[in-house]
């Protein structure tokens, strides 16, 4: 090589490392809030001749690297103050600050750089031995980065500091490595220092748990979150059962034959809860009662269970309240989820779900469900099976894309097909149909459905969005039970067009935009036809007040125009107060407006020879009968406490629903029909929970809760509790889990006695009593997660062997005028044992 290049490589060479000498790495604290915030601080420090800069939210720290010959840390902390972001030595102005966007206000005090007030950060640290034994660490030196400040574990591994948060603190002991922790919030930390053989720390693991439910503090609503954690506590099939470990939802049969679970919320049936998929309006309808068992259960990631009236922006029809099941999604799901599960009842069960991102924009899934179950049980001996056979198969594809300008799109197909057979032991469906030798029940059962999903988010504006939803679903249901044909059609199509943004500041913000439905209905019941279509459009509008840091609320509107009944107005109101940020108070109160489906909501008492008689209708519409109507108002209060170090929370809820207007099913009048009408009178749920979760010992966790229910309509012989509802009843579940990743799982409820319909006009021998009697439930489970991708899991349900042994009124003559298999008040199958694999890769 020519020596003249040997010289000028030398002289680069030299010239850049003499400059990386003078290079200078500082850390200074600059306040923040978003990402808009991290982009405008991090240009703002690289205009100013920076060679690097890297702000982080969580901790508030600017971490930047400088040449001293070129800028200054006072030019760059100066130039972060005009920019809007108040840092440890320079305050930006009240006018640059107030012109920055709402989603970028941090909180600041009346001068921000002085120090705010510090909080108290306990917590535990301890060691894991290399035979997975837990001792608590004496003596090892906890330090919070920001203040300096530090703190010596005593004997039992306890520390306490204090800091301003967020914050890092570092955890150092003799024998360890040192390692930094990020703390969020002033809560109990537990440290646990991984050791080997040769005493070097491998691992440094912070649990801050979350519970498996909680309402989030921040919520307005009262809104319980069920996330994958309290979903696997149960086997959770589908989603009529993923309520099994909730004090707040009932969960019972239909009927004594078909096997399907339906569910009740504040004393009232699941008709009156309104269902969502992802803020979108799928189970209603016909597919109301069926409906909760066409999403199976690993398919969901989380439930959001709101009590009393939900939010305008989602439609007219939640009363008692409202689900909101939100499904895997493609860009935050395993690459392959497989369950498998097995019961002793002989049903199987297969999901098997798929997830690719296909480049940085682009991601999809594709979700697969079926289930089979052809052994016939009758462990009561009364000749009907316990629980019918057939199968279920289930898809859904789902494609997402995000890009980073602020669109968001999500498509999603569905299609079920669910076939049952049910009834008396040597039924054949292929012979039997339709005569006299054996009593049986067929469903076929076809759902397909689209969604589609439009977001922009306004890049500068980050509270201010535009949102499109749009819907179409077909269902079809062929079904008889003995004697009688049921045929019911329906067609959706729904859209829901949503802006929201803020009036001046974020302390205003709004929704509005308006919404359209189109719902046909055409049901055969024998020879009775009855046809409706509804085409309901409308409009919202949804103000959030944030008075102060202690009061927020929620102000809703809605006007709707029915086809049939014309205008609906829905007024809501939510108000939330905090007197401390652990203890909140909610109050709750609006209308709704749902119409009813008489045969698909109490498709129970097809299993009957009971006659449908709809009484003095009041037009030619639908079914003849008036839409039903009714205000609820609620409150709800919660208060989170630290005992012995560990987390718990109380929470009392009271609510009450008052009908304007309802369609009355009558089963008292006479035990061979049922009668629909309107009511004339008062009809009033009143409910009242109290509920305790706690950590009882390290990972123990405990759930009691009582409720009180008071349920009664006007029904033409008078004033009644409304049948099959317990007026009390006591829940507990039990949680445990092992270092080893064993989990167990128990749960035991109690439940009062319940009014039967009367049947006392009946021949002696087909009669029921007029109360049932009380009685507990058992459901266990245990799983062990071997890995992150092997898990397996095994579990019973009615361990105490409970059944309703008289569930069907003469069942040996089921073609008499007496025959009735839907006066059901409790378990109708018995202790059932099943079993199960998941895995997974992440």
């Amino acid at each position: 090589m020519n020596h003249r290049y040997l010289v000028i490589l030398f002289l680069l060479i030299s010239t850049v490392g003499f400059s990386q000498k003078n290079i200078k790495t500082e850390t200074f604290k600059v306040l923040g809030a978003c990402e808009m915030c991290k982009e405008r601080i991090e240009t703002a420090v690289l205009d100013h001749k920076a060679k690097s800069a890297k702000w982080d939210a969580i901790s508030q720290l600017l971490t930047v690297s400088y040449d001293p010959a070129k800028t200054s840390d006072e030019k760059i902390l100066k130039a972060l103050a005009e920019a809007g972001h108040d840092n440890e030595r320079f305050k930006a102005s009240d006018a640059v600050y107030q012109a920055l966007p709402a989603c970028c206000h941090y909180q600041r005090d009346a001068d921000s750089a002085a120090p705010k007030e510090k909080q108290l950060i306990t917590g535990v640290v301890l060691e894991e031995t290399a035979k997975g034994k837990i001792n608590p660490i004496a003596n090892a030196t906890v330090k919070s980065l920001h203040s300096n400040q530090y703190f010596v574990t005593d004997s039992t591994g306890v520390f306490r500091l204090e800091s301003d948060l967020p914050t890092h603190i570092a955890i150092s002991y003799v024998g360890f490595q040192s390692d930094t922790i990020s703390v969020k919030k002033p809560e109990m930390l537990t440290i646990i220092l991984k050791n080997s053989s040769t005493g070097d720390l491998k691992e440094v693991i912070v649990s801050s748990k979350n519970p498996s439910t909680f309402v989030s503090t921040m919520s307005i609503l009262n809104t319980l979150n069920m996330g994958a954690k309290e979903l696997t506590k149960a086997a959770c099939c589908n989603l009529s059962e993923s309520f099994e470990t909730s004090p707040s939802v009932d969960v019972s049969y239909s009927d004594a034959v078909t096997g399907v679970k339906q569910i009740q919320l504040l004393g009232l049936s699941g008709n009156y809860t309104q269902l969502l998929t992802e803020n979108t309006p799928e189970i209603r309808g016909l597919t109301a009662h069926y409906g909760l068992t066409y999403i199976p259960g690993p398919w969901i990631e989380g439930i959001q269970l709101t009590k009393g009236t939900g939010s305008v922006v989602n439609g007219y029809e939640s009363i008692a309240g409202q689900i909101n099941v939100e499904e895997k999604k493609p860009d935050n799901s395993e690459q392959l989820f497989v369950n498998t599960y097995v019961n002793s009842m002989g049903r199987l069960e297969a999901n098997i779900n798929t997830a690719q991102k296909l480049n940085d924009k682009w991601s999809t899934a594709l979700l697969t469900h079926g289930n089979y179950s052809n052994k016939k049980i009758d462990h009561n001996m009364d000749g009907f099976r316990d629980l019918p056979t057939g199968s279920q198969w289930n898809v859904l594809n789902r494609w997402k894309y995000m890009d980073n300008n602020g669109w968001i799109v999500q498509l999603a197909l569905k299609a079920m097909n669910d076939r049952r057979y049910a009834g008396q032991m040597d039924f054949d469906p292929n012979q039997d149909r339709y005569t006299t030798n054996h009593y049986g029940v067929g469903i076929n059962a076809q759902q397909y459905g689209f969604t589609g999903k439009l977001g922009y988010v306004f890049p500068q504006h980050k509270y201010k969005s535009l949102g499109l939803i749009l819907s179409a679903m077909q269902y079809t249901n062929n079904a008889y039970y003995g004697l009688t044909e049921y045929d019911g059609r329906q067609k959706n199509l729904y859209g829901n067009f949503i802006y929201q943004s803020i009036i001046g500041t974020t302390d205003h913000k709004f929704r509005t935009g308006f919404s359209f439905s189109n719902e046909n209905y055409n049901e055969q019941l024998n020879q009775r036809t009855f046809k409706r279509n509804e085409i309901v459009p409308g409009a919202f509008f949804e103000y959030t007040y944030t008075a102060s840091d202690k009061l927020t609320a929620i102000a809703g509107l809605r006007l709707d125009h029915h086809n049939q009944y014309g205008f609906i107005t829905t007024p809501r109101l939510h108000v939330k107060y905090d007197f401390t940020p652990k203890t909140n108070l909610r109050l709750s109160g609006g209308s709704g407006f749902r119409v009813s489906n008489i045969f698909a909501e109490n498709v129970g008492v097809f299993v009957s020879a009971r006659q449908y008689e709809i009484l003095n209708p009041t037009s030619t519409y639908g079914y003849g009968l008036d839409p039903e109507k009714a205000w609820n108002y609620g409150l709800n209060f919660i208060h989170q406490f630290n005992l012995g170090n560990r987390k718990g929370s109380i929470a009392l809820d009271a609510y009450q629903t008052r009908f304007r207007n309802q369609t009355v099913a009558d089963l008292d009048a006479h035990p061979q029909a049922i009668q629909f009408y309107n009511l004339n009178g008062k009809s009033v749920s009143s409910s009242v929970q109290a509920e305790l979760n706690y950590e009882l010992l390290r990972k123990l966790e405990l759930r009691m809760a009582y409720r009180w229910l008071e349920v009664q309509t006007q029904y033409r012989q008078g004033l009644l509790d409304k049948p099959f509802t317990a007026k009390h009843r006591a829940f507990i579940n039990l949680a445990y889990e092992t270092r080893n990743k064993w989990k167990f799982d128990y749960t035991t409820q109690w439940l009062s006695r319940k009014r039967i319909p009367n049947t006392a006009s009946n021949p002696a021998g087909k009669q029921m009593d007029a109360w049932s009697p009380s009685f507990f439930q058992v459901a266990a489970q245990v799983s062990k997660q071997f890995s992150k991708q092997w898990a397996v899991y095994v579990g019973g349900e009615n361990l105490t062997n409970y059944v309703q042994e008289y569930r069907i009124i003469d069942a040996a003559t089921p073609f008499s005028p007496y025959f009735d298999g839907s006066l059901i008040w409790g378990p109708v199958t018995g202790r059932m044992v099943y079993a199960g694999m998941r895995f997974r890769i992440p």
